[in-house]
């Protein structure tokens, strides 16, 4: 029941950004030709208008075409007609689209919690050597650490897995901020519930809900995805972690069954599932913007170079060439898709 349930979430993420791309151009006055739910052989179709609307039997994808996306159109109403600066807001429109997909579902789900956890120390674990007046103290909030904003008790222990054991740490103490520069900061063992666990020390409390508190949870969970998505992709960049720690459609349908069939409750796992579609919604936002070839983020950033040639030297770039690199990046990203997706079956047989 799960995986069904995760394949159609999935689904339903790609279809609401084409859907950002379709509601922009027909707000636009763009032709389009087709906007389809699905990929592969059409169960229904309806014409309506110029446009054909389309339910696919395969249900993950679907397209929004609006023709030529490169190339040369005699319609002025194509895509490739229009001024730059509307073919940009179509494109980007599609990950904004996923982007505010996740900021309602965290909207919906926030109210829900009990209580907020809050970045305020409250006390600290038998023998934490960091208590003191040059270091924490209790009552101390976590501002920031090496440069990064802290939202959430969890931002903490994540920001400081990223810096080594020396931090520039900022706090917050009686209202005014506190600098902790090349503050060394590790890990100790401490005893809780009779188990030994590693913990830096620090003993955090919550804060009560309410309506501008769930407007800002629900707005700085939405900003810390986004950062988590940055944070993860420099990781890989820097070499930190490889290709084969990357998951495509099929591990996170498999992580999404995972966390439903985890859950104690019916009610937990559709509280941790729409959590991470809304994770997920971020992801595929910040994704989509990269400036890759075959990504909105590549044609955007295309697009940002041709309206400059045109605007400083008075030329059209021939459109073929972009044409060219994206099919050479779609070709790279098709084999890169094939890699995740084999290391993803590849994890569920080992697992």
């Amino acid at each position: 029941m799960y995986i069904v349930l995760a394949i159609l979430i999935f689904a339903f993420l790609i279809v609401t950004h084409e859907l950002g791309h379709f509601l922009t151009a027909k707000a636009f006055n763009v032709r389009v030709e087709e906007f389809s739910v699905g990929m592969g052989p059409a169960i229904c179709t309806k014409q309506k208008g110029e446009t054909l609307y389309a339910l696919r039997w395969i249900p993950i994808g679907g397209y929004c075409s609006m023709g030529e996306d490169d190339g040369e159109s005699e319609d002025p109403r194509s895509f490739v007609n229009q001024v730059w600066w509307k073919r940009f807001v179509i494109l980007f429109c599609g990950a904004a689209m996923n982007f505010l997909t996740g900021l309602v579902i965290l909207a919906f789900i926030v109210p829900h919690s009990a209580a907020f956890s809050s970045p305020v120390i409250t006390s600290f674990y038998e023998g934490c050597p960091y208590e003191s007046a040059d270091g924490f103290q209790a009552g101390d909030t976590f501002y920031s650490v090496d440069g990064h904003r802290v939202f959430f008790t969890t931002d903490i222990s994540m920001l400081l897995s990223f810096g080594g054991e020396t931090h520039d740490i900022v706090l917050v103490r009686d209202g005014e901020k506190q600098t902790l520069n090349d503050y060394k900061l590790v890990r100790q063992s401490y005893t809780v519930n009779g188990q030994t666990v590693q913990l830096y020390g620090f003993r955090f409390g919550v804060k009560e809900k309410g309506f501008l508190a769930n407007v800002r949870y629900t707005w700085n969970a939405a900003r810390d995805f986004v950062r988590m998505v940055w944070m993860g992709l420099s990781q890989l960049v820097t070499g930190q972690v490889g290709v084969r720690e990357l998951s495509g459609p099929v591990g996170i349908v498999q992580l999404m069954n995972d966390v439903g069939t985890e859950s104690a409750t019916t009610a937990d796992a559709v509280y941790s599932l729409a959590y991470l579609t809304a994770f997920i919604a971020v992801n595929l936002a910040v994704m989509n913007l990269l400036p890759l070839p075959a990504l909105d983020g590549g044609r955007l950033f295309f697009l940002l170079i041709t309206a400059f040639v045109a605007w400083a030297f008075k030329k059209q770039l021939d459109p073929k060439y972009e044409g060219y690199v994206h099919t050479a990046g779609f070709v790279l990203l098709l084999g890169l898709m094939a890699v995740v997706m084999y290391n993803d079956i590849a994890k569920i047989i080992a697992g």
